[in-house]
């Protein structure tokens, strides 16, 4: 009985540290960069917010928008002191998403969080995420997720040192990030009034990432095998002292 209880949990061992190699090896490398007036760095589709009610809904590129929380939706007036500010346009960054505007404080609908979450519900997997963030709070946050399984987070700060709310064209910036492992859902939040963005640009990595097979880093193959001998060894042993 003992010799099979050492056994099972050898063999549990190996099993968790399986899971661990998977977990470890799923991580995802990103990157992010920001600049005032920037565009897209790569896209292949680019969403505007135009035609989306108040209340969300999905637009025509497959994008669907929800909303929870106090005050978040789509927002069409520029400007309401205290709750929303537009994101600037600036170096014409605007062209690609279909508006033409001078530089200034944008004037077509665009997203807001107010005080709770916008949840973007994408059609497929994609690895690049853009958009045009407007006054970069430090209590604002993007996450990105496979299904309910949260990949990776930014805040305001990893766009802007100072993310201190800033409502002129200083404080909008196009942010372009990238990611090794595949997202479907993007989720915008934050505590305080507010976060807002429009201009969403995506790039598409068609093959889910759960259909990706993890690969164990050498140190884990090491240990693995190590377990697996001493499972045997255990099991061999036993044998003899039945025979």
């Amino acid at each position: 009985m003992e010799h099979a209880k050492t056994v099972f949990v050898v063999a549990r061992l190996v099993f968790i540290l399986s899971i661990s190699a998977a977990s470890s090896a799923s991580i995802a490398a990103t990157t992010l960069s920001a600049t005032i007036g920037g565009t897209p760095i790569v896209a292949g589709t680019y969403v505007d917010f135009d035609s989306l009610a108040p209340t969300g809904g999905t637009t025509d590129e497959g994008v669907t928008v929800s909303y929870s929380g106090i005050g978040a939706g789509t927002i069409a007036v520029p400007n309401v002191v205290g709750k929303y500010a537009a994101p600037y346009i600036s170096g014409g960054n605007g062209t690609l998403f279909g508006n033409t505007q001078a530089d200034g404080r944008g004037v077509t609908p665009y997203l807001s969080t107010g005080i709770g979450q916008v949840t973007l519900q994408l059609d497929q997997y994609h690895n690049y995420f853009g958009l045009l963030w407007g006054s970069v709070d430090d209590y604002n946050t993007l996450s990105f997720y496979d299904g309910a399984t949260l990949l990776f987070s930014y805040t305001g700060l990893d766009v802007d040192q100072l993310a201190k709310g800033n409502q002129g064209a200083g404080g909008t910036f196009y942010v372009n990030i990238n990611s090794d492992t595949g997202f479907n859902r993007v989720v915008a939040s934050s505590t305080r009034y507010g976060f807002e963005f429009d201009n969403v640009a995506l790039d598409a990595n068609l093959v889910p990432p759960a259909e990706v097979l993890p690969i164990p880093e050498p140190h884990t193959y090491v240990m693995l095998l190590a377990g697996l001998v001493l499972v045997g060894r255990i099991a061999a042993r036993h044998h003899r002292a039945s025979a």
